[in-house]
């Protein structure tokens, strides 16, 4: 009689115990699921790997391309969009051209001389109608935003590096790059000019300093390669844009080597 209700005693004590693993179990797997969600939530999504296609083609999946229309100059802002969409944020092109951008207009004075900003330090005109922005400055403005979001991200400028080492450091591990060359890989060609009048930190002429502009500046968001070509998020068509390496090599090195990572 002592046996059986030791033993009845033993059972409950098991089933109690069980029952509580459980209960840990299912507390830990909600727990993970909602950091997850908010990690999603806040943009801050793990990056995917790339798909790897027959022939050596590497890309980066679910970029959005975003066609180019109402904001004439901004295709940094569109390249900035896509990039961060592609990461998890909420965002458009209007809300980052609207309340991002450090805008410094580019005036004609009396002497009838143009006055603007060093590029590296601040958009030239506006995403609207404009001349443009460097990468310095527009990795300032999406940290802005970054930082608006609470994100532990940050935009990175990167100078020098060469597109096949992007693709070696980022796009081989799923992490697009936003870089500056030209639309559709024509040659740029210097089209106007000012005198500097605003600078921060990042400029790289001064005050005084006459800087130019140069026709077909573009900013596309690199996402693959292969043995012959570039593929990029590309504003101007709206589409997935792709061009012999040789040539976009050429037209990222005229533009300054310059280049955008978030991470």
């Amino acid at each position: 009689m002592k046996t059986s209700k030791r033993n009845k005693m033993i059972i409950v004590a098991s089933l109690g115990l069980v029952i509580l693993l459980l209960v840990i179990i299912s507390l830990a797997v909600s727990k993970n699921l909602w950091s997850s969600d908010k990690k999603q939530s806040s943009g801050e999504s793990a990056v995917s790997e790339p798909e790897k296609k027959h022939g050596g083609k590497v890309m980066i999946e679910n970029v959005e391309p975003i066609m180019q229309d109402d904001l004439k100059a901004g295709c940094e802002t569109y390249a900035c969009t896509m990039l961060l969409r592609k990461l998890g944020f909420d965002v458009d092109q209007y809300f980052i051209a609207d309340n991002y951008l450090n805008c410094q207009y580019v005036i004609t004075g009396d002497d009838g001389v143009k006055y603007g900003p060093d590029m590296h330090s601040a958009f030239a005109g506006t995403a609207y109608a404009g001349w443009g922005v460097y990468a310095p400055a527009m990795a300032k403005s999406m940290n802005r935003y970054l930082d608006d979001q609470s994100s532990e991200l940050n935009a990175y400028p990167l100078e020098d590096v060469p597109i096949e080492t992007l693709c070696e450091d980022y796009i081989s591990k799923g992490v697009p790059v936003m870089v500056w060359a030209t639309t559709d890989m024509d040659e740029p060609y210097v089209f106007d000019e000012w005198i500097v009048d605003y600078v921060d930190e990042n400029a790289k002429a001064q005050k005084g300093d006459t800087v130019p502009w140069y026709m077909h500046e573009h900013c596309l968001v690199l996402i693959g390669y292969d043995d012959s070509e570039y593929y990029f998020a590309d504003s101007t068509h709206g589409n997935i844009s792709h061009f012999e390496k040789e040539l976009a090599e050429e037209r990222y090195e005229q533009m300054g080597k310059q280049a955008i990572v978030v991470k």
